[in-house]
């Protein structure tokens, strides 16, 4: 009995915090579901791990 009281009480949770964050992007705070990206991030300019971490590119 107590699973079924845990699992209604997480249920619970997560529907308000979903709610909550539903609430919180109509008011233009957050992006949730709701709305897409506001940018399309393949697009962003992108650099290669290893030039990044090579002792060239930290003198």
């Amino acid at each position: 009995m107590e699973i079924v009281i845990a699992l209604a009480f997480s249920a619970a949770v997560l529907f308000g915090a979903d709610r909550l964050l539903l609430w919180l992007e109509r008011r233009g705070h957050v992006h949730w579901r709701r709305t897409g990206r506001r940018r399309d991030l393949s697009q962003e300019p992108t650099a290669r791990l290893d030039t990044m971490l090579s002792e060239h590119a930290r003198r």
